[in-house]
C-alpha cells in the first residue's frame, strides 16, 4: 500500500494527464489520494513543492529504469543499444522524463520554480531533496552515462586510462543519439544510430 505521500504523487500525475498543471488544484489531488489538504500541505509545503516532488520523483523513476536495463544479460553494444531504445520509448510516453531529458518544459507542464531560501517549509526528509531541485539535462545525461560505465566495467579486463575515457564517451553518446532521435527524429532510429556509433575500433575495449 502506498504511503500518503506516494498517493498524492500518484494523484498529482494522474491529474496531469487530464489537464495542464496550473489547472491541477491542491485541494482534488488530496481528495483523489484520499487523504486531507492539510496532509499534502504537510509533505509538500506548497504546489511548487509538490511540483519539485513530482520531477524529483520522475528523475529518480528514470534512473532506476536505467540500471535494470543495464542489468539484463547482454554484450556492451548491445546493452546500451537497448538503454537508447529504453529511453526513447520511455521519453516519448512521460512527458515530464521528455522535459527532464531535453530541458524543453511546456506550459502544461509542472517546471518546478526553486524552493525559495526563506522559510524552513516542511520538514520531510524526501521533500529536502526535492526542493534543492532536480537534475539538468547534462547532468542526467552524465549521470546515465556514469551508470552505463560501471555496468560494463564490472567483470572486465583492466583498461588504460584512455581506453575508458573512449568507453565513457561512447556510453554517454549512446544516451545523446536517443535524445536526437526524441527531438528530431528518425522516429524509430535509437538503436540503428548507435550500433553505428560502436562500431569504431575504440570501441573493441569494451569487449575486453
Amino acid at each position: 500500500m502506498p504511503t500518503a505521500r506516494e498517493a498524492l504523487l500518484n494523484a498529482a500525475l494522474t491529474a496531469l494527464a487530464g489537464r495542464p498543471w496550473p489547472a491541477v488544484r491542491m485541494v482534488d489531488v488530496a481528495s483523489a489520494a484520499s487523504v486531507s489538504r492539510q496532509t499534502l500541505y504537510n509533505e509538500f509545503g506548497s504546489k511548487d513543492g509538490l511540483a519539485r516532488a513530482l520531477v524529483r520523483r520522475e528523475a529518480d523513476t528514470y534512473l532506476r529504469g536505467v540500471d535494470r536495463v543495464l542489468a539484463e544479460p547482454g554484450g556492451a553494444a548491445e546493452q546500451l543499444v537497448r538503454l537508447a531504445e529504453w529511453t526513447l520509448d520511455e521519453a516519448r510516453s512521460r512527458p515530464l522524463l521528455r522535459a527532464l531529458l531535453t530541458g524543453f518544459w511546456g506550459e502544461c507542464l509542472p517546471e518546478p520554480r526553486p524552493a525559495g531560501r526563506s522559510g524552513a517549509g516542511p520538514g520531510v526528509p524526501a521533500q529536502r531533496r526535492a526542493d534543492a531541485g532536480h537534475p539538468a539535462p547534462g547532468a542526467l545525461v552524465a549521470a546515465v552515462r556514469d551508470r552505463s560505465l560501471a555496468a560494463l566495467e564490472q567483470g572486465a579486463c583492466r583498461r588504460t586510462d584512455e581506453e575508458t575515457a573512449e568507453i565513457a564517451l561512447r556510453c554517454e553518446l549512446a544516451v545523446r543519439l536517443a535524445l536526437s532521435c526524441l527531438v528530431a527524429g528518425p522516429p524509430e532510429g535509437a538503436g540503428r544510430l548507435v550500433r553505428a556509433a560502436l562500431s569504431g575500433p575504440g570501441w573493441r575495449a569494451a569487449g575486453r
